[in-house]
């Protein structure tokens, strides 16, 4: 019985002094959630960062593009396989893409710290359609390149804005201080107007911008060249192709461009002017003259050999170029209606005029022909930013800047809230100096070809866009979208050649013509 009686009052202590416990161990009280926080200062859509001063935005959009007759985004089919319309093109291209932004913004005693980021998650047609698919194997002479992506799962992530904006400057990938605000794009989606220039997926550089107030400011900036200024420097005593082409002897960038505008932007509208100072630099002398040939492994043409370095080099120059561009708004035919045009001239940076948001293309299209005796027509323009004649090739040793100029524009029409219509259009010309354009033909025409009675040799060329584009939105942030666009390659020789043509062109004569080409691009596209 004691034993008993004591076993239950040591049972009892235990358990009081257990509840004693428990009870000195519950929280006082539970902290407060902190939620997420609207933060309206930048408009729309931004929030605080919990615990930070920092407001930040998430957005982007999924697009998904079809183009028939053309390459990803719309771009004609001016070169390549394309160009030939041979049995490896492709008759329609698409490209799928996600993109994402991040946008963060803080207030300080110096203004507003803003940082932005966007990533597109894409997956395209094999080659973008311009590329022949025997090379899709990653053979030595082609190598492996993320742009060729025909396997499923593949795809790429493309970075486009990445920059730090503060007290007036900006540091990073971003939009040139040379572009108008709306790049390439005065009315159309696709990615190849060209007649000025575009860097709507940034380019490195640094730019300050000074705002004047009721909408006037002034940017001046610093921008790497290689990526979006540049295009090819042509040393002529390398052979050209059967297309006008030749190696590209750029020398290593030395300098970043100058640039700059000055804008006006207000209720009527938009007036702005910019201009840029370009280094144009050639490599040397003496070059390998002869490219490995197709399917092989081989020094590529204009390639260094181990008398480059002692045969000397061209003395480097300056190109520049000057765009004016302008926005009216407010116009009589309609809320929301509007015309952007802009005017460029450039010498030696022709990527300010045959500009596209990837490199500027040259151009090499084939058609029909009634030429007695011609196998087909071929139409070619090449894009350089000089061509050069060493003096021990006859030359006088020194870069000739070619010239270029410009015009790009759109009406845009709002029929109702739900359905719009852009009409756009561009105009643009590649011109050669005398001795350039004597040189380029001496080289064209040797070892000689077998040139009809009437040839003619004259490399100068223009091209010229037609195009239509109309947008249905049925709910907010959704809308597909049709646009129809005609191309034009005014080439300047005349008569008719035996070529060895790409393959699988043959060898064989074809009548010097201009050539035409249309397109059609479908997108849909969903903003978030």
């Amino acid at each position: 019985m004691k034993i008993a009686r004591t076993l239950i009052l040591s049972s009892a202590a235990a358990l009081m002094g257990f509840s004693g416990a428990e009870a000195a161990d519950l929280p006082v009280k539970a902290k407060a959630v902190e939620y997420v926080r609207i933060c309206s200062l930048y408009g729309a859509g931004f929030f605080y960062i919990p615990g930070t001063d920092t407001c930040i935005k998430l957005g982007g959009y999924v697009r998904v593009d079809s183009t028939f007759n053309g390459s990803i985004h719309g771009q004609p089919a001016w070169s390549g396989d394309l160009g030939q319309q041979n049995r490896y093109r492709d008759y329609f291209a698409a490209r799928s893409r996600m993109a994402l932004t991040i946008d963060t913004r803080t207030a300080t005693e110096y203004g507003v710290v803003r940082t932005f980021g966007q990533a597109d998650f894409q997956f395209s047609t094999q080659g973008s359609n311009n590329v022949n698919p025997n090379s899709f194997t990653g053979s030595p002479s082609v190598g492996t390149s993320t742009g060729l992506l025909n396997s499923p799962g593949e795809g790429y992530v493309a970075v486009e804005y990445v920059f730090i904006q503060f007290a007036g400057f900006t540091f990073g990938k971003s939009a040139s201080a040379y572009a108008t605000p709306w790049q390439g794009f005065p009315g159309n989606i696709n990615s190849s107007l060209l007649g000025g220039q575009n860097t709507d997926t940034g380019v490195n550089q640094i730019q300050y911008t000074a705002q004047f107030g009721n909408g006037v400011s002034a940017s001046i900036g610093l921008d790497d060249p290689v990526v979006w200024d540049r295009t090819s420097v042509f040393n002529l005593a390398l052979p050209l192709n059967a297309t006008l082409g030749g190696s590209n002897v750029y020398a290593g960038a030395h300098v970043p461009d100058i640039v700059g505008n000055v804008r006006v932007d207000q209720a009527w509208g938009l007036f702005q002017i910019s201009a840029a100072a370009h280094e144009v630099s050639g490599s040397y002398n003496i070059l390998n003259t002869t490219g490995a040939p197709a399917g092989g492994v081989g020094v590529a043409g204009g390639s260094p050999t181990a008398l480059s370095e002692i045969s000397g080099h061209p003395d480097t120059k300056w190109g520049g170029s000057v765009m004016a561009a302008l926005q009216l708004k407010n116009l009589p035919t309609g809320a929301g209606d509007d015309i952007k045009v802009d005017v460029s001239y450039a010498k030696g940076v022709t990527k300010n005029v045959i500009a596209t948001s990837s490199a500027s293309p040259s151009f090499a299209m084939f058609g029909g022909t009634s030429r007695a005796g011609a196998y087909q027509s071929v139409g070619f323009g090449v894009t350089t930013d000089a061509v050069y004649l060493p003096v021990a090739n006859g030359g006088d040793g020194s870069l000739h800047l070619t010239e270029s100029f410009g015009i790009r524009g759109a009406f845009n029409h709002n029929w109702n809230p739900y359905w719009s219509t852009s009409l756009f259009g561009s105009y643009s010309a590649v011109r050669y100096d005398g001795a350039a354009k004597a040189f380029m033909c001496t080289n064209y025409t040797t070892p000689a070809k077998a040139v009809s009675a009437d040839y003619s040799c004259n490399p100068n060329y223009n091209v010229s866009q037609l195009g239509l584009l109309t947008r249905w939105t049925p709910v907010k942030n959704l809308t597909f979208s049709a646009e129809a666009q005609w191309f034009h390659l005014d080439q300047n020789f005349t008569g008719s050649a035996t070529l060895g043509a790409s393959a699988p062109k043959p060898a064989t004569v074809y009548e010097f013509k201009d050539q035409n080409t249309v397109l059609l691009q479908l997108r849909a596209q969903r903003n978030f």
